[in-house]
């Protein structure tokens, strides 16, 4: 769907987000492409924290991901967002495939398993399901940057492609996507996509031998942030137990 059709055809006063009625998200989804890098960069920040808080999927996530891919195309999507230190770097295209990176984890196997395994059948969260439906065109959209000139752009592409070919009806584009790993992700100077290629591969029997992460896994610009250790109370990398 036309970006601007999503915002017309969504009755978002009936969804939620994180913060109760979504009917404030059309107005941060069209601040992500506005001229003031600042409105950018809240919007950006809303969709983090209020559409898709602390990695959970609300009834707005798939709509609002929906209106995110079809803007990924916009050349507004190249203009800067304000960035703190531990920021991947890139325009504002590859913060916005990180983000659908992120829905699309919310999503895949490793998520569902875990969610069973707490005691919450996925298919029974609707925003897990809808999210599932729109996984082709999410790929559709995302895997259209596997060439794009900025490889940071490249990269987060590659990468959020990776949870979607969970999907039954993309696994035949692992084939595809196997080189890029390699070719794009495994030779990052990021050792976050390194990381990534790798558990990807194997996870698809693939051979990593050769391919390493050559950075500590919590090193961080700022020396004085110091990583939380992982509790009962982590799942995954979410702050609390799922549904998502």
């Amino acid at each position: 769907m036309d970006p601007a059709e999503v915002l017309a055809a969504t009755c978002w006063s009936a969804l939620e987000h994180a913060y109760g009625p979504a009917a404030d998200v059309p107005e941060m989804l069209t601040g992500l492409l506005d001229v003031g890098e600042g409105v950018r960069s809240r919007a950006l920040d809303d969709l983090h924290h209020v559409v898709h808080h602390q990695n959970t999927l609300f009834t707005a996530t798939a709509p609002a991901a929906v209106y995110v891919a079809g803007i990924l195309d916009d050349a507004r999507s190249l203009w800067s967002v304000k960035k703190d230190p531990h920021s991947f770097p890139g325009p504002l295209r590859a913060e916005l495939l990180g983000w659908l990176n992120s829905v699309a984890n919310g999503a895949g196997d490793e998520a569902a398993t875990s969610s069973r395994r707490f005691g919450f059948p996925p298919e029974e969260y609707p925003p897990y399901v809808e999210i599932c439906r729109i996984r082709p065109q999410l790929f559709h959209s995302t895997s259209a940057f596997f060439d794009d000139p900025d490889i940071h752009v490249r990269e987060a592409a590659v990468s959020a492609c990776i949870p979607l070919l969970d999907d039954p009806r993309l696994l035949h584009h692992r084939v595809a996507l196997i080189p890029l790993l390699r070719k794009v992700l495994a030779a990052s100077a990021l050792w976050q996509y390194r990381e990534r290629s790798i558990e990807a591969l194997t996870s698809w029997g693939e051979d990593t031998t050769g391919l390493e992460v050559r950075q500590e896994r919590y090193a961080f610009c700022d020396s004085e942030h110091k990583p939380s250790p992982r509790t009962d109370e982590t799942w995954s990398g979410y702050d609390v137990h799922p549904p998502f």
